[in-house]
């Protein structure tokens, strides 16, 4: 369920907040249901195995016949016992995955609350690098202003370079034009100290603005090379 395309953005973003808020309720009141239905199944299970003490001393006599049915009923309430915890373990199970379901659901929405696509830009990392360098800092600009860095583990590097991405940052930017600067440090050919740079200018319009920066072997040069692309 979605608002009409007829209406703005904004109220088709007010409808969304509102379908996530109604459907947060309704696993929290499922969560509590359970839990409450957990304790009460619980109760009477503590209650069936432990009964009343009786005084009667003739109580104490114990009846062959009537003995084999305690254990026939026994046997029989643990094989309930058990169907009813494995329906508990999958109503647990499906209730565990709706709640992801919708953490991802509202981290998504609040990302387009906050970086709207026509002023959103992301900056992504990819390596394909083994032999000429390793990686050990990248720094960016936007606009001569310091909006991100990030230092970088053996492992972070590994999987970097197995083809991972990172996203290195997320902001706003007006539309116009803008310029992007890249900083990296690490180790080079011969494992010496390497630092370099690269830029990129583009124009901010109204679709989300999604640029990578690249370092790649070049087997020419005998050297890493560093570029930024828009990444389509």
């Amino acid at each position: 369920m979605k608002a009409p395309e007829c209406f703005p953005a904004s109220t088709q973003t007010g409808f969304a907040i509102a379908l996530k808020a109604a459907a947060t309720l309704r696993i929290t009141a499922r969560c509590i249901a359970f839990v409450a239905a957990l304790g009460v199944a619980n109760a009477a299970a503590m209650e069936e195995s432990n009964p009343a003490q009786v005084g009667d001393s003739s109580a104490a006599a114990v009846i062959p016949e009537a003995g084999a049915a305690a254990v026939t009923a026994v046997e029989g309430q643990a094989g309930a016992d058990d169907a009813a915890q494995g329906n508990i373990d999958l109503e647990l199970q499906q209730l565990k995955k709706e709640v992801l379901a919708l953490n991802r659901d509202l981290f998504i929405l609040k990302e387009e609350l906050m970086f709207p696509a026509h002023t959103q830009i992301a900056v992504f990392l990819s390596m394909d690098v083994g032999k000429f360098f390793e990686l050990d800092s990248v720094s960016l600009k936007l606009d001569d202003k310091p909006v991100a860095s990030h230092l970088y583990t053996p492992k972070q590097n590994n999987a970097l370079v197995r083809g991972g991405v990172q996203r290195l940052y997320l902001g706003n930017v007006k539309h116009g034009e803008h310029e992007l600067v890249a900083v990296f440090t690490g180790r080079g050919p011969q494992g010496r100290d390497y630092r370099r740079a690269t830029s990129m200018s583009f124009e901010k319009n109204d679709d989300a603005t999604h640029l990578e920066v690249k370092i790649i072997d070049s087997e020419k040069l005998m050297q890493p090379e560093f570029s930024i692309k828009h990444w389509n």
